[in-house]
């Protein structure tokens, strides 16, 4: 993508005129920082094809500052995502996976009131707390401890006003993934943008984003007609206000240029709450309205999924938090029930997490790979940070 190319050719080149400024004692100060998270996990599930599955993981971290008068500072962060996996039925059938790729790689420009970044990067936004209609690029699963997901090569610009309003800009270069509620995949390589503007309300924000890419359909079901090139136009908008409770709206349409049946328009809409009850060290509390809809027509409702989300975490001590997400599918009466208990130590925290889903499996949920939380089963996760 020569846009992004040259957006980081002029950073890193700027970098080396202020590390050369550094050696001429102009009083600008680096800062090199090395951190790391090393996690590993045994996972039981007698539903499972496999049903015992344990791992691990690594992910180093670089961050380096270079900070300079004015409030002005470039800096950068590389880290990588390594992993392994060993399913096993402890008979006759073992299964082994692994991986090293990029996880962020990325190289910034900031001011008091501007962000310029460029590379490998997370991004997301929107007013909802755990099913989120606007998470468009990203895959951050709610269950999962370390809120892991993949994140995306593009260019990010974002101003803040004086007053709390903000101005997003972002440009992507897509690698033919399918990135969060998508149910069609972008066309490799070719460029996606969008931006965003968010405004301070009475007691709360109010944001609008707009996202154009271009999806491939050359590789779905024989019966969804073939684009190679098929414009999709993307429209957020997202409301809180904090009163007693805090309240939100988070609402996405996404249209197809072309005709695709109920592929052709998507509508998700969360209204949730959360409070914090003054029940021993403090119960706090979510409540989550989903309705999903695909379909042919825009705004029909036809084709709907309806979700409610209840979620409870508390602060058991100093060191130990409880928490529970418990989701009900309207449309076909399930229910999916999911708890965690947590400890935490210095570097160490240790989590035991159970679950309780119908083996028939739909749900909403971010998170890719393989589902292995159908039916019954435990997990124990043990986390080092340094």
């Amino acid at each position: 993508m020569k846009s992004l190319g040259s957006i980081l050719i002029t950073l890193i080149s700027l970098t080396a005129v202020v590390t050369k400024g550094q050696e001429s004692g102009s009083g600008i100060s680096d800062t090199l920082m090395f951190r790391g998270q090393l996690s590993a996990w045994a996972h039981g599930n007698p539903s499972n094809e496999l049903p015992v599955y344990t791992g691990g993981r690594y992910i180093p971290q670089i961050n380096y500052e270079i900070n300079f008068p004015q409030n002005r500072m470039i800096d950068f962060e590389f880290s990588a995502n390594t992993y392994g996996n060993i399913g096993t039925d402890f008979a006759d059938s073992l299964n082994t996976s692994g991986k090293i790729k990029p996880y962020r790689a990325w190289i910034r420009y900031s001011t008091r009131q501007l962000e310029i970044r460029a590379g490998l990067q997370k991004i997301n936004f929107g007013s909802a707390a755990i099913i989120r209609p606007l998470m468009w690029f990203d895959q951050v699963d709610p269950r999962d401890p370390l809120q892991l997901t993949d994140g995306v090569w593009g260019l990010l610009i974002r101003y803040y006003f004086l007053n709390n309003a903000n101005i997003w800009l972002w440009s992507l270069y897509s690698h033919g993934d399918i990135k969060g509620w998508e149910l069609v995949p972008s066309n490799k390589y070719t460029p996606e943008f969008g931006g965003r503007i968010q405004v301070p309300v009475p007691r709360g924000e109010l944001g609008m984003s707009y996202h154009h890419r271009i999806a491939d359909t050359r590789d779905l079901d024989s019966l969804v007609p073939v684009y190679a090139h098929l414009p999709e136009n993307r429209f957020g908008l997202d409301i809180r206000f904090d009163y007693v409770i805090g309240c939100w709206l988070e609402a996405s349409y996404n249209r197809k240029s072309e005709d695709l049946g109920f592929f052709t328009n998507q509508e998700i809409i969360n209204l949730g709450i959360d409070y914090t009850f003054g029940i021993g060290n403090g119960l706090y509390g979510i409540f989550e309205q989903l309705i999903y809809s695909s379909d042919q027509d825009a705004f029909t409702f036809k084709n709907t999924t309806t979700f409610s989300l209840l979620s409870l975490s508390y602060p058991v001590g100093l060191f130990d938090k409880l928490s529970a997400i418990i989701y009900y599918n309207w449309t076909d009466n399930s229910l999916y029930n999911f708890i965690n208990w947590q400890r935490d130590f210095n570097r160490i925290s240790l989590y035991v997490m159970g679950y309780w889903n119908p083996e028939n499996y739909h749900i909403p949920l971010q998170g890719s790979g393989e589902n292995l939380y159908a039916g019954k089963g435990i997990m124990l996760m043990i986390v080092f940070n340094h």
